[in-house]
This record gives structure tokens, sequence and C-alpha cells, in this order.
């Protein structure tokens, strides 16, 4: 996939905040996420990010 730094990511399930949005902080073996609706930092294996992404987005709301 052609994820980069400053796409925003759409996740199948949401966070405890709410939303289901993440943006995308770093790229390469982990990401590293914002959520957007409390601004929560995360790292993730980028397997699991790629197998729980819903779809692509290119802004943060």
């Amino acid at each position: 996939m052609d994820i980069r730094v400053g796409d925003t990511l759409e996740m199948k399930k949401a966070h405890p905040c709410g939303s289901k949005d993440w943006q995308v902080l770093r790229v390469g073996m982990d990401f590293k996420l914002r959520c957007c609706g409390c601004g929560r930092e995360v790292m993730i294996p980028r397997v699991k990010a790629e197998k729980n992404m819903k779809k692509l987005l290119r802004e943060c709301n």
C-alpha cells in the first residue's frame, strides 16, 4: 500500500473516544498514528495497521 506521512486512515474499529480516523505521523516497519478525535498517539506494526484499515483518506477532519 502507498501510505505516506500526512495521510488519514479510516479504521474498521473505533477508538474508545469514538473516532475511526487516524493521521499518519511516521511510516516504516511501524506506523505512528494520531487519533483525529482525542489526539492520542500510538505506534503499531505496519501489518496490523494495513489489516485493520478500512479506507485511505487525505486530510484529518
